[in-house]
């Protein structure tokens, strides 16, 4: 299996879309290899099924252009520190062998979506320890970089990166969960069909703002990123 240059993960489906489907969007039409892993079904949605979710989730993915989106089991609401969940997640990484990890910020309404940036951050670490053992029993794997996107935050980012020509992609991979955007006379009252998108295009739009540019995603660092030839711009 060849590498992946970017691995994404989320605790439910369009957790990524929402933080970074303009990024992926991005780096896909570069030629990178982006994939996407589901830590959750999202089975405790307030609107949607398990069956329906997974399928907005492969149209979105198409939409976007990733190579893989990978879909585990682990119980929603249910995403704590614990062996399990780590092995699980440190075999997924140690598989498809990525060079970038993006997971969701610890900063979040959702406690979920906390919780699985703490798990990945655990496991990617763990995934390159060599004698640390995996539920599936993969070598050691060592990413380069970890980064963590926004979902329902709207913090001041360590970088953005522009997306104003991806900006439609994104939108429309959001479409793609109807179950979740879309407000029916059967839809339970979510703060995701009250005009979410609409919210999610205004952030993007300030931190476009704030370096001239019609959209970008923010992003959060623990290291510092490290600026050579690029300092200006080349």
């Amino acid at each position: 299996m060849k590498p992946l240059d970017i691995l994404a993960f989320g605790a439910h489906s369009d957790d990524v879309e929402i933080g970074m489907g303009g990024t992926i969007a991005k780096y896909v039409k570069k030629g990178a290899r982006v994939g996407i892993c589901d830590l959750t079904q999202a089975e405790l949605s307030s609107n949607g099924t398990v069956e329906s979710r997974k399928e907005e989730a492969r149209v979105a993915a198409a939409i976007l252009g990733v190579t893989t989106r990978i879909q585990l089991t682990l119980p929603d609401r249910g995403l704590y520190l614990n062996d399990e969940a780590m092995k699980e997640i440190a075999g997924v990484i140690r598989t498809y062998k990525p060079r970038l990890i993006f997971a969701p910020h610890h900063q979040d309404r959702h406690p979920d979506h906390g919780h699985a940036g703490s798990l990945v951050e655990e496991a990617a670490f763990s995934a390159g320890i060599h004698k640390f053992e995996d539920s599936y029993k993969q070598p050691a794997h060592k990413i380069s970089q970890m980064y963590y996107y926004m979902i329902n935050g709207h913090h001041r980012p360590d970088f953005v990166i522009d997306i104003s020509d991806e900006m439609k992609q994104k939108i429309d991979s959001l479409h793609a969960y109807k179950s979740q955007f879309v407000k029916t006379e059967s839809s339970v009252e979510t703060p995701l069909v009250n005009g979410y998108i609409d919210f999610v295009k205004m952030r993007e739009s300030m931190y476009g703002r704030e370096v001239n540019k019609p959209f970008a995603e923010g992003f959060l660092t623990k290291k510092p990123l490290l600026m050579d030839d690029d300092l200006l711009g080349g």
